[in-house]
């Protein structure tokens, strides 16, 4: 008798509690399930009520475990004089044999729900990345179409570049062709210098050759007698004779002008001065 005294008073609070589930099942399908009305219209406030009173139904319909086995303990089931008498089973008008697969679905039902819940939480949750900007210049793969004028600028440019290379080859050109010209004169220099140098000395051995002649034959005409010297001068070439009076002593000379002619020895004396 208690305990059908107990499901008839739960009868209304699982009705009242299976219509409000109903309602809140029925507006999540309307506000979340992707219709026209959407879930963006709704205020903040809106849905923390909603999500409040879901709450509070999913509570309602929870079994309290520690209630029914207060319950339990204090007063024992009473098997019906059917039971007792021929021992058939209890039947009665209520639905406790599928109370626990109902209490089952709705605990998986209230399971889905909160892991929706808190998987639209964390999307709404979840910040916003910003768009990525790549590093470095960016080089557009269709670039602006050039005007003509831009154009024949850029080609008065190019011809520009090109006659400033061509004048730059031919003038590395000139520069190396006169590198060359210089070191062949460098040559030439060196060349010169040591045809020089060797004239010089054989220069110089002439000179020394004619000089020790010109001794001879100065040391010749001064063991010779003045008169004998004087004739000999007279037949002798103005040059040669000037360079031989040169070397012999004055008084040696004086001894030898004064046997010669008047007219010899005036123009000795004259190439002499």
């Amino acid at each position: 008798m208690i305990r059908l005294l107990r499901d008839v008073r739960l009868v209304p609070v699982v009705l009242v509690a299976a219509g409000a589930l109903f309602v809140l099942k029925f507006t999540g399908l309307v506000t979340e399930g992707g219709y026209t009305l959407g879930a963006g219209h709704l205020s903040k406030s809106d849905r923390v009520q909603r999500e409040a009173a879901e709450l509070a139904a999913n509570r309602l319909l929870r079994p309290q475990p520690a209630q029914t086995a207060a319950v339990s303990e204090k007063a024992p089931v009473r098997q019906s004089w059917a039971q007792e008498m021929f021992n058939y089973p209890d039947v009665t008008g209520s639905v406790g044999a599928s109370k626990p697969a109902e209490k089952k679905d709705g605990k998986e039902a209230d399971k889905k729900d909160g892991d929706k819940k808190d998987g639209d939480k964390k999307e709404a949750a979840k910040p916003i990345e910003p768009k990525k900007v790549p590093d470095g210049v960016v080089i557009p793969l269709d670039p602006k179409p050039i005007s003509p004028a831009e154009r024949a600028l850029l080609e008065r440019l190019t011809e520009r570049r090109q006659e400033l290379d061509q004048r730059e080859r031919e003038l590395a050109m000139r520069e190396t062709l006169l590198q060359a010209q210089e070191k062949r004169l460098d040559a030439k220099v060196i060349e010169l210098k040591e045809v020089e140098a060797k004239i010089t000395a054989a220069t110089r051995k002439k000179q020394e050759a004619d000089l020790a002649k010109l001794k001879g034959l100065v040391t010749m005409y001064e063991n010779m007698k003045a008169k004998e010297a004087a004739k000999i001068f007279e037949r002798l070439e103005i040059r040669l004779a000037t360079e031989v009076a040169n070397q012999i002593a004055p008084r040696r000379m004086s001894d030898i002008l004064a046997q010669m002619s008047p007219e010899s020895a005036e123009r000795l004396t004259v190439e002499l001065a």
